[in-house]
């Protein structure tokens, strides 16, 4: 091989374009999941007064319900299903409970907070979180933990609804503060690796 050729390969070589870094809608998802959890949070343990419900509904509609959307048709352009999965199952829980925190709060549909939709509408949320729990095993153990914390939550909200004893309202929002702290962990992570940092410890996954 000449000379001129090696030049002529390098070249080619050296013109080649950079590859594009890969997309990652997780920093999105999860910054944008926290405040209507914290919101909601902040609301159960008292925080907000029982009659202020409604002012948790722009963070729960806006910035969970909303930009989760976003961030799950981003993950399905990429083809991160999974991810996508997820992200929309969240974006349609916020979504939907601030169309019905606005509902009680506004008397729409005749809806009040004593309406028998409302543990309906904790009823089935609560059969579809537990059920992505037990899909997702094989992710690292705090993802796992987290949604074990939302399945929690939102059994112990139930239970605060149909027997009316307030002191499961706090449970609830300890619950959610518990994976809010385990879900800002993540995203700590994800944002992290995505400025260059290492990767931090997640846990071994439930199921292999």
């Amino acid at each position: 091989m000449s000379v001129e050729s090696d030049v002529q390969s390098g070249a080619a070589v050296a013109e080649a374009p950079a590859a594009v870094p890969a997309g990652n809608p997780a920093p999105l998802g999860l910054a944008t999941f926290l405040p209507g959890a914290l919101s909601l949070g902040l609301w159960l343990v008292g925080y907000l007064p029982a009659g202020d419900l409604g002012s948790i509904a722009p963070a729960v509609l806006f910035s969970s319900g909303l930009f989760l959307l976003v961030a799950t048709v981003w993950a399905s352009r990429l083809a991160a299903n999974a991810v996508a999965c997820i992200f929309g199952a969240f974006s349609a829980f916020w979504l939907s409970l601030g169309v019905l925190v606005a509902a009680v709060t506004n008397g729409w549909f005749g809806l009040t907070a004593t309406s028998s939709p409302l543990p309906t509408f904790l009823l089935s949320w609560l059969i579809v979180f537990v059920i992505l729990t037990l899909a997702t095993l094989r992710l690292p153990l705090a993802f796992s933990a987290g949604f074990i914390f939302v399945d929690i939550a939102v059994a112990l909200v139930l239970i605060n609804v149909l027997s009316g004893a307030a002191v499961f309202a706090t449970l609830a929002g300890v619950a959610v503060f518990i994976f809010c702290a385990i879900f800002a962990y993540i995203w700590f992570d994800a944002l992290g690796q995505e400025l260059g940092g290492r990767s931090m410890a997640m846990g071994n996954p439930i199921q292999h």
